[in-house]
């Protein structure tokens, strides 16, 4: 049993490091000791009855999410199974699936093409309803803000400084970060003639990397960006992921090219400061999982 965590550039040994010699080392006086115990009885390696229920836990972890979230544990094991090569797997895995919830089975069963239901897997102990429990889903014990998260603008020049530093402001006392995107690493001229660094071109500052996205491009800067296609990569990928999206009026023309309609859920119009501190507000929740569900 370590008693003190080693400090140094290895913690294990025989290593190369310093001839060998740095690093922690067995010490036979000091180190572990079998203790030499006299035994009587039939000594056994055996297992509670309940290690036979294999079931119960996955019903009950599954009943405790909310619509959202089993929803996207049954996308999620289409996708995985639908990598395994051989169907008679899959149909055995969709078979467990049927001990757990019929419903999970067959939503995974048709997002696998199955030709037919199998039978539930034998099962050593019947699954048991175990109660819900609220603590078990994610969504239901979320942040109840944006703090700590990052979200990506994509400028251009021409940005109205005045939307960019109220969205500044309102995420710096939400405790959150803005990165600047742009057509090029270097930065871009705002409105006001001042110059604003970027941290990312385009097309190595795909939208995934935030937790929210502004579009914040001028009326001559989006004319631009709908000719590229890592800008409307940039606006269809938040738009998949359920991401919200704050713009300016400017960026209706990207988000058209980009095949989203702004008019759907998690959109935020931002005209004043106003509008961005209710941006960030509504980025509380992190995903517009509504989006989703039509």
């Amino acid at each position: 049993m370590a008693l003190a965590n080693p400090k140094g550039r290895v913690n294990y040994e025989p290593n190369s490091w310093d001839g060998g010699a740095s690093g922690p080392r067995e010490s036979p006086e000091k180190g572990f000791s079998s203790f030499p115990a006299e035994e009587q009885g039939a000594k056994l390696r055996i297992r509670s009855e309940t290690f036979a229920d294999h079931y119960s836990q996955g019903r009950q972890f599954y009943m405790s999410q909310t619509e959202t979230e089993q929803r996207h544990i049954a996308n999620a094991l289409v996708f995985e199974l639908s990598k395994v090569e051989m169907p008679k797997i899959r149909s055995r895995m969709v078979a467990h699936l049927l001990n757990i919830d019929q419903g999970l089975a067959q939503q995974v069963a048709d997002g696998l093409g199955l030709k037919e239901m199998p039978g539930p897997a034998d099962a050593a102990k019947p699954t048991q309803n175990l109660k819900k429990s609220s603590a078990l889903s994610i969504l239901l014990n979320g942040p109840d803000s944006f703090k700590g998260r990052k979200m990506g603008a994509l400028v251009t020049d021409g940005v109205d400084s005045k939307i960019l530093e109220a969205l500044k402001a309102a995420l710096k006392k939400e405790g959150a970060l803005l990165e600047i995107v742009a057509p090029k690493v270097g930065g871009v001229k705002a409105s006001d003639g001042s110059w604003i660094e970027a941290a990312q071109k385009i097309d190595g500052g795909p939208s995934v990397l935030y937790d929210a996205v502004a579009l914040l491009p001028s009326e001559d800067g989006a004319k631009l960006l709908v000719k590229e296609a890592p800008a409307r990569d940039f606006v269809a990928d938040a738009f998949a992921h359920m991401k919200f999206i704050g713009y300016v009026e400017a960026a209706a023309a990207l988000l058209g090219k980009a095949g989203v309609e702004e008019s759907r859920d998690g959109f935020v119009v931002l005209k004043g400061e106003e509008d961005c501190a209710a941006f960030v507000a509504v980025c509380r929740q992190l995903r517009c999982w509504e989006r989703g569900e039509r």
